[in-house]
């Protein structure tokens, strides 16, 4: 890497904030036909269903993340072959995590449904999601994985040109299965497993072609447990991430249907399609910038590797604000692209996003600091700062509409995220004393 540093972070960040914008397609245009289609109980059926199958979704993440960093931190070394045996090892892992998922969502996703107050028509609608998934994830996730990896071997555009093409595939097969065939949520179930088919084979060719720094070599997809232990802690953090999403989307369905009904669940489903878009703009960041700064450290250019840092905080403190300050001012052409006719769901999707965004950046700035200790190979606080978002939220998320009623429910996550970013910072805080650093260095 021997160009400007500011021309490497951006030659990483903006490929992959473009890929995690155009991943979130794949949920967001399921939202839109299945709002647009089906109506609000297709909504909350799709926000039930959606914390089991996240939480899926983040073990590949998980996988991807680890064996992305350590082959990066490898190839910064200078050590292509431990590099390349990081990446067989991920492989395999990702075949294997994908055949348990299966099983797992088979045993226990109707009871985690139900655990959510899920009945009627909406559970039946999460169900229909929920058999396809069952026997798509090891595809599934291995079409989540391979753009992690295909990054992390220093190709972030074509990375982004992968999820492009499965976003693209996901549109035109949502239309055909939701719309044209009527196939309701089963149809948007097989138009996001067969699109991510598509990324899964296109990544694996990627790393049999002569054009990757890391080919991958058939003697080296073996499970080396020692290796997948280490793949699997320092990606802990991310399989976090998704659990917490999950386990707090999870919480909120649960207490909008005990305080509400299915329009407030509906209506939560619309903001969280809506949020989904600065998440994953930050998401790019921290994921974008994860491989540079694993390659900084590796290199021991730590000044540098603290620069990239800043300007990843500064970039996603000042787009959360921006797009909070979007939600406030035009929320209802944004609310109409979901639905037009339900005045009862549009109203209560209107309200609860006044409640609920206002402090959306902290989430972001969360996300790149818990990257940051990934990329230096320090699992176990990234881990702390994901285990603990999830602590501090659950009795907001439970004491509040005690008093608050719904109203409790929209101001858990702002509220808990007030609290929570203090302890965040001071631990990035000691992190840079240990090492001799100061945040703000030359930024």
């Amino acid at each position: 890497m021997s160009q400007p540093l500011g021309r490497q972070f951006w030659r990483y960040v903006l490929p992959t904030i473009a890929a995690m914008m155009v991943n979130g397609l794949y949920q967001v245009v399921d939202g839109i036909f299945v709002g647009q289609a089906i109506g609000a109980s297709g909504l909350a059926a799709i926000n039930i269903a959606w914390p089991v199958i996240g939480a899926t979704y983040g073990v590949a993440i998980m996988v991807g993340m680890g064996a992305g960093a350590l082959s990066s931190i490898a190839r910064g070394e200078g050590n292509l072959a431990l590099a390349s045996r990081w990446l067989g090892n991920g492989l395999v892992l990702l075949l294997i995590m994908g055949a348990i998922c299966g099983v797992a969502l088979a045993a226990f996703g109707e009871p985690l449904f139900r655990l959510q107050q899920a009945d009627g028509e909406v559970l039946s609608l999460a169900n229909e999601y929920l058999q396809v998934l069952i026997w798509a994830s090891p595809v599934a996730l291995g079409g989540v994985a391979l753009p992690f990896l295909v990054r992390n071997d220093d190709s972030p555009n074509l990375a982004t040109l992968l999820i492009g093409i499965g976003a693209v595939a996901n549109i035109a097969l949502d239309y055909l299965f939701i719309v044209h065939w009527q196939w309701q949520l089963t149809g948007a179930a097989l138009a996001t497993a067969l699109a991510q088919a598509v990324v899964l084979a296109l990544g694996l060719g990627y790393f049999v072609s002569s054009r990757c720094q890391v080919p991958l070599k058939l003697t080296e997809l073996t499970l080396n447990w020692s290796q997948a232990k280490a793949i699997l802690g320092l990606g802990l953090a991310s399989w976090g991430m998704y659990l917490y999403f999950s386990f707090i989307t999870a919480i909120h369905n649960a207490q909008f249907l005990n305080y509400g009904d299915a329009s407030h669940l509906g209506a939560f489903a619309i903001v969280g399609y809506l949020c989904a878009f600065y998440y994953l703009f930050a998401e790019g960041i921290a994921n974008g910038v994860q491989p540079l700064l694993s390659y900084l450290f590796g290199a021991e250019r730590l000044q540098q590797m603290q620069r990239a840092l800043s300007w990843a905080l500064l970039l996603t403190l000042g787009s959360g604000m921006a797009f909070s300050l979007l939600l406030a001012l035009y929320p209802e052409p944004l609310i109409a692209a979901f639905n037009r006719e339900d005045e009862r769901l549009i109203s209560a999707t209107t309200i609860g996003m006044s409640w609920h965004t206002w402090a959306l950046y902290l989430d972001g700035v969360i996300f790149v600091i818990a990257a940051y200790f990934q990329a230096v190979n320090d699992g176990r606080r990234a881990s702390w700062i994901t285990f603990a978002n999830m602590g501090v939220q659950l009795p907001f998320l439970i004491l509040l509409p005690l008093w608050l009623g719904v109203k409790g429910v929209w101001l858990a996550v702002p509220l808990s995220n007030l609290l929570l970013i203090g302890w965040v910072l001071w631990l990035l805080a000691a992190d840079q004393r240990r090492r001799g650093l100061s945040l703000w260095l030359n930024p």
